[in-house]
Parts: C-alpha cells; structure tokens; sequence
C-alpha cells in the first residue's frame, strides 16, 4: 500500500521557480507541467499529451503565448488544458483536454492538489506567511532526497539528532539532553512538539548570525501539519530572556524554519527549505551565511536520509525499530500519515 496521502495540498514549487516557459516536476509519483501566464497565474496540467503520450516538457515541446504545442505530433494546448489545435482536421476530439490541477499560490510557494479535485478546499492549505513578509528576510531553496517523505518527516520532529549529525553548525550536547513535550491536535491535525533550553551553548549557526555569544536561551517550538508542511518556531535569546506579558519579545531574534515536504514517488522526496528571520533584514552577509550553513545542515540530512532509506529496502519483513519519549512527535506524525494515506482506499471499499 502507497504511504503518500491522496486528496491533499503539496508544494510543488517555489513561486519564483516557474516563469513563462514550461517548467516540469513529479509529485506524488504525477509528471506535472507548470508554465505561467502572460497574465500572471501560473498553470499546472498533467505532462503527457493525450495522443500519444508524449511528455509536454520535453523538447521539441514549446510554449506559444499561452499555449503549449506537443514537439511530437502538435496537439497544441491552452492555459486551462483544452486543446486547440490538432494535426491534419479541423474538428477537436471532445476527450483531447488535459485536466488541470487545482492550483494556488501562496506564501512564496505554488501548492498543487493531488487527487480528486472535487475535494480541493484551498482554506485547508496551511499557512508559512515569514517567507514573503516585509518583516522577515529569507533565504531558501530545495535539495533532492532519493528516500521516501516519511523518513524526512520522523528527522524533523526529532531534533536530538543537532547533537550528533550537525555538531559545528546547529547542534550542541543541550540539544539531545533534553526532555521534548509533545501535544497532538487531531481536530486541527497539527503535531507540535517543543524543547525550551533555558541555558545552552551557542551554535555557530546562531552566534554568527545574531552576534550573540557564550550561554544562551533557546526554543525549539514545531508546529507540523500533515503532509506536508513543517514550521520550527525557534527562539535565541541572553539567558534569562522570555517574552513580555503582552506577547512582545525584543530581546531575541527568531528564526523561523520552514520545511515543505513533498513526496516525488515513493522512495523520493523534494525537500522544500527556507529560513526566515526578523533581524538584520538587509544585511546580505548574514543572509548568505545562513543560507550556506543551512544548506550544508539539510545536505547532511540528505545524505543520513539516503542512506538509511537503502538499509530498510534490504532489511527483513516485520522487522522491528526501537522507539523512545524523543520520538513521540514522529510516532504521532505517523499515525496521521497512515490515516490520511487509508481514507481513499476505505472511502471506495464497497460495503
């Protein structure tokens, strides 16, 4: 049975990623083809075209104004996925249309809704609004991961694992010594999951960015709402720092870490990143080294993530892991997945 949930929201891209030319991305196992209009949106239809299957994005495939024309035989396509023009007669089959995902553009990223579009409700798509606020400067981008979605989504939810896979970047011994709360919203299906460090070491990643040093303050607060989005609220501040009664908090810097994690197929993942802070806004130095350090962290992800998803393609049936009070937030994470992933399949059983 797949693990990727059906009938939900999934970032297919970075806005800033697709112009008016054609643009291709796998997601959920679908080829999908994006271009953006003369006019500004930004279309998403299925990458094959409906005569002999010839993927849309491939050259000779070009767009013309708004339309595409397939480079194999010219069935040529509008924005909105009917089709306009085929080779040699004059009448257009009625089925040569391609359906086009239901497509929105928010918070800097282009979410697609994979599934039965009936069920596409854009009000469920959660929110990351740090990445295109004026009050925050962010640096982002995305990294390649040959193991399935789920392996990146038990990482993020365990951050024990700083400590031992990022040391000299993010990671200090505070980090795995302590306790995590955990707290499972099923009516909202949110998991969060916080660790509060009230006197820690400053991690290289902070130290350089914030110019603070020495013992520290430091909130690690997730908020991740199955599939695909994840938010780490983090906090660093002097020692003792915590914020006013009023909510207000001027003696620290947050950096907000936004993660979309989308499954290419099953044993693929586009791992969506960004970093979101409301300090030196224009301060390109800062920006850089973030976006470098953060980058190396999630390419050490990558790396771990690669390689444990090639030990559990050869490991045994029913084979048996371990699981600890640090792996709460996952475990609960899990157990959304694997009823989101079940509802299409349950919904069409035949009673």
């Amino acid at each position: 049975m797949t693990e990727i949930p059906r009938d939900q929201w999934y970032v297919a891209a970075y806005s800033s990623e697709i112009g008016h030319e054609l643009f291709a991305r796998t997601i959920c196992g679908e080829p999908i083809l994006f271009w953006r209009t003369r006019g500004g949106p930004v279309t998403a239809v299925p990458d094959r075209c409906v005569h002999r299957r010839f993927p849309l994005s491939q050259a000779p495939s070009r767009l013309v104004d708004d339309q595409v024309v397939c480079g194999y035989h010219g069935f040529t396509y509008a924005s909105d996925g009917k089709c306009v023009a085929v080779p040699g007669q004059s009448r257009i089959p009625r089925t040569a249309r391609l359906l086009p995902y239901p497509l929105v553009e928010q918070d800097s990223f282009v979410w697609v809704f994979i599934g039965d579009p009936a069920k596409a409700d854009a009000s469920a798509i959660p929110r990351a609004p740090y990445l295109d606020s004026p009050d925050y400067a962010t640096v982002a981008g995305m990294e390649p991961l040959r193991a399935r979605f789920s392996l990146l989504v038990d990482n993020l939810l365990d951050l024990s694992h700083e400590t031992y896979l990022h040391g000299g970047y993010i990671g200090t011994a505070e980090v795995a010594a302590t306790p995590i709360t955990t707290e499972v919203d099923d009516e909202a299906g949110i998991v969060y999951v916080s660790r509060h460090m009230d006197d820690t070491e400053c991690p290289p990643f902070y130290a350089r960015s914030t110019g603070l040093r020495g013992r520290i303050t430091r909130w690690q607060d997730i908020e991740y709402t199955p599939p695909c989005l994840y938010i780490l609220h983090s906090r660093v501040a002097p020692v003792g720092s915590v914020p006013n009664p009023d909510g207000t908090d001027p003696d620290a810097f947050h950096v907000e870490v936004v993660y979309a994690i989308t499954p290419e197929t099953e044993n693929s993942t586009h791992d969506f990143w960004a970093v979101a802070r409301d300090f030196a806004l224009e301060d390109q130095e800062v920006s850089t080294f973030l976006a470098e350090s953060n980058r190396t962290v999630v390419l050490q992800d990558v790396a771990a993530l690669d390689v444990l998803e090639r030990v559990i393609a050869t490991e045994p049936d029913g084979y048996q892991e371990l699981s600890i009070n640090i792996d709460t937030g996952g475990l609960a994470a899990r157990r959304m997945l694997q009823r989101m992933a079940r509802a299409p399949q349950a919904a069409s059983t035949p009673s």
